[in-house]
């Protein structure tokens, strides 16, 4: 295809964005993908990663396909490009199979510019056999982070994805996140074999932002600068906490104090989560109160203030939430409330993330003594049989370890995820705690 020129380009930009101009990186991101190149882009929290796949997506031939780790975010983003006449799809979990198979059946109908998918997708035949006969004009690898060790939100079917494309075809891959250190970028670079991808990296600074931290000597002062900050009346904010426990103290502050909020966090069921998050996002609540399970790939343009009851688990993690505030371009405020209490929450993760030697190889030996190949078990079930383990959530740290030391791979067996022992003895010395 011939590339369009810097006005034909300005043009298709304003038909199918109603956009203007570029963000600073954005068009060069754009061409590479055009001119067939392999790309990295690192790009602030609201500098406009989406447009640098979306839109050459448009221009070329076949279908982009996007990998996505959230549900919601998927949805909102189809929602997004068909109210602008863009031929997108979604295949995830919310589907029913026999709308499953119909967005296959239009992917290979060649009727779709752009589908999105979860990274466990690549692990079901029917999706690989559709791909097949399609024709994918690239694969646009979002909050490509989760590829790697080092980052904080590693996934193992991420670190899976780079095989599994080089396997199925020769497809052209841009990757995106907007944080990544170096350690994180040359992960990524190995694992999807794109060694000679052009690198984008546009920087992290959003002048925008207002940062503050405020030292509280004790609960009861951390509270009254919560509820100073909030009187303020920068709505919409997000309140993120360390744990469930403290959202749920936080919204019972809160509540007290007149404050319409509501809380948000992984142990709350599916449907009350996307309500919560729904009426976030329409404008209908403007306080949410959250952990971590609040966040990525959300994106509400006139979040005001982002305040951290407590602090993260790491830089990146606070960079990656303090991003949610003021994309919209106005001036925003970002909040870190700090008590000396807030290490030993933190200590307490670092403990479970990096789980004892014995812990390993106890969860190991479980689904070895099983004496089945395939095996569906949760977390808590393991917990609960295995007293070295701390927690479920420490056993989850656990198989992801497995997964990626190759002792685990894990299958989708219907609706549910099942595990296949890799036929080794024991895990003694490869897996290590790094």
């Amino acid at each position: 295809m011939s590339l369009p020129r810097p006005m034909e380009l300005l043009d298709k930009l304003k038909r199918f964005f109603d956009l203007s101009s570029f963000r600073p990186g954005q068009e060069e991101v754009v061409r590479a993908m055009l001119e067939g190149r392999d790309a990295l882009v690192v790009m602030p929290t609201g500098g406009g990663k989406s447009l640098c796949y979306q839109l050459p997506a448009l221009i070329r031939e076949g279908t982009a396909l996007v990998v996505s780790p959230l549900i919601a975010l998927m949805k909102d983003q189809v929602d997004a490009l068909r109210k602008k006449g863009i031929a997108a799809s979604f295949i995830n979990s919310t589907l029913s199979p026999a709308k499953q198979r119909d967005a296959l059946k239009t992917l290979e109908a060649g009727k779709l510019k752009l589908l999105y998918v979860a990274p466990e997708r690549f692990r079901q035949k029917e999706f690989l056999q559709s791909l097949s006969v399609s024709k994918i004009s690239f694969v646009a690898i979002d909050e490509a982070h989760c590829i790697s060790q080092w980052g904080h939100d590693f996934r193992p079917d991420y670190l899976r994805l780079g095989e599994t494309l080089q396997r199925i075809g020769q497809y052209r891959i841009l990757a995106a996140t907007a944080t990544a250190t170096e350690s994180v970028i040359l992960d990524i670079i190995s694992s999807l074999h794109i060694k000679n991808c052009r690198q984008f990296i546009t920087g992290f600074y959003r002048n925008n932002l207002q940062l503050k931290v405020a030292l509280c000597a004790n609960k009861k002062e951390k509270e009254g600068a919560l509820v100073s900050a909030l009187a303020e009346e920068k709505l919409p904010a997000i309140v993120y906490c360390a744990t469930r426990k403290g959202v749920d103290e936080v919204v019972t502050l809160l509540k007290d104090r007149g404050h319409p909020v509501s809380g948000y966090h992984a142990g709350m069921d599916d449907e009350t989560r996307n309500r919560v998050q729904e009426r976030f996002m329409t404008g209908r609540s403007e306080i949410i109160v959250a952990t971590n399970a609040f966040g990525m790939g959300i994106d509400k343009l006139n979040i005001r203030q982002v305040i951290h009851y407590q602090f993260p688990g790491s830089i990146e993690s606070y960079y990656q939430e303090i991003g949610r505030a003021g994309r919209d371009g106005k001036k925003s405020t970002c909040a870190l409330l700090f008590s000396m209490g807030d290490n030993y929450i933190q200590e307490f993760f670092i403990d479970m993330n990096y789980p004892l030697p014995e812990t390993v190889q106890d969860v190991f030996d479980f689904l070895k003594s099983t004496g089945k190949d395939y095996l569906s078990v949760g977390n808590n079930e393991i917990a609960e049989t295995i007293s070295s383990a701390q927690s479920a959530g420490q056993v989850g740290i656990v198989i992801k370890m497995l997964e990626r030391a190759g002792f685990l791979e894990r299958l989708y067996s219907g609706s549910r995820l099942c595990f296949v022992a890799a036929g080794v003895e024991s895990p003694r010395g490869p897996v290590q705690k790094k």
